[in-house]
């Protein structure tokens, strides 16, 4: 197996990579009151140490009330976030390594296990659930919060910066018909209407930090409460969906899937980072149980997942079908794990178990 496509930079605005491995955001919680210390300083450095060529943070919430649903999730936002965050870039730079901060707000959610709750109901496009509708000052403040973030970001080095759109939280609420019943200008009959918010965080986002800044969109065609939903059916509404995002600044389109390896549509082998890119032209990252053997699913189930071969990876590569490569689980698990594939000791590889989900390895 020839990895070599794996391991050629790449170039785009303000991110340069010297690899084309991304570590995938992957929530911690590991920041009491919002702010990372040393501890997850020293976890992003070490993914660094170990030649990932772009490291995306795991969601950190931008400055609305009850963007968090976890005390433990870290804030992109106040001093000392920010001052922690500022240490982990420095070691990631000090490392090698380029570092996206993702942008998050979870809009609607469940109650935290703990008891926990915010300062102020969860809010989202429609008051469903336990969330309240959003008001149009709502709303503005919102897109104004995440414009402010990006700026910090670029402000303190970063390299680049992720929106996070994916998942069932805030701006994929928005998305889909079934959490937002708008009949304003934020919301709509058909998907393309429904990519409005989104749309107007792009552009606020690109007013704040430029042209030359690179900026990056997680989506999802499922959600966590449904792992068979599928947003956009065709190519023709997945276009629909995805050129305004492209025509209001984005760069790179990451695209999450369960498996990286499924075509998205019928009639073609093209997965969902490979469709963004032949819609829009743009970059795009593919994601989805890379290295693995099982999805995502099999965490909540509590199982541990054995390696899996490269070798449809390295083909799609090789076909240009997406540019950049996330990695999420076989990353806790083990931060050597991109210099093992680059040295060809794929009998090193670990896979992924459970115990690498409660302590930053």
């Amino acid at each position: 197996m020839n990895t070599d496509n794996l391991f050629k930079p790449f170039y785009l605005k303000s991110l340069h990579t010297r690899n084309r491995f991304v570590m995938s955001p992957m929530t911690r919680a590991c920041a009491p009151n919002g702010v990372p210390a040393d501890d997850v300083a020293l976890y992003y450095r070490k993914r660094a140490e170990g030649e990932v060529g772009l490291i995306i943070s795991e969601g950190t919430v931008i400055d609305r009330p009850s963007s968090a649903n976890d005390p433990n999730v870290p804030h992109f936002f106040g001093q000392a976030a920010l001052a922690g965050w500022q240490k982990v870039l420095d070691g990631v730079h000090d490392a090698g390594g380029q570092m996206a901060p993702q942008l998050w707000h979870g809009g609607i959610q469940e109650n935290h296990a703990s008891g926990w709750l915010p300062g102020t109901s969860f809010e989202g496009p429609s008051g469903i659930g336990n969330g309240r509708r959003m008001s149009d000052a709502d709303i503005a403040d919102t897109i104004g919060a995440f414009g402010r973030a990006a700026l910090d970001s670029k402000r303190m080095g970063f390299n680049c910066v992720e929106v996070q759109g994916a998942h069932g939280y805030l701006i994929d609420q928005f998305f889909w018909p079934d959490t937002n019943w708008r009949e304003d200008l934020w919301g709509g009959k058909n998907l393309a209407e429904r990519t409005r918010f989104a749309v107007e965080i792009i552009k606020e986002i690109r007013r704040q930090v430029g042209e030359q800044f690179t900026l990056m969109i997680r989506l999802s065609q499922w959600r966590f409460s449904d792992y068979n939903s599928q947003l956009a059916k065709t190519p023709k509404e997945a276009e629909a969906w995805l050129t305004p995002l492209a025509d209001a600044g984005i760069d790179i389109f990451h695209c999450s899937t369960r498996y990286f390896w499924k075509p998205e549509f019928a009639g073609s082998d093209l997965n969902f980072a490979g469709w963004a890119k032949k819609i829009t032209g743009k970059a795009t990252i593919t994601v989805g149980s890379v290295g693995l053997q099982k999805d995502i699913t099999s965490l909540y189930r509590g199982e541990n997942s054995a390696a899996a071969s490269l070798d449809e990876l390295v083909r799609r590569m090789d076909n240009n079908e997406f540019d950049l490569v996330a990695v999420g689980r076989s990353l806790l698990a083990d931060p050597h794990w991109v210099q093992k594939i680059r040295e060809n000791r794929m009998e090193e590889l670990l896979g992924f178990n459970q115990e690498a989900l409660y302590s930053l390895v």
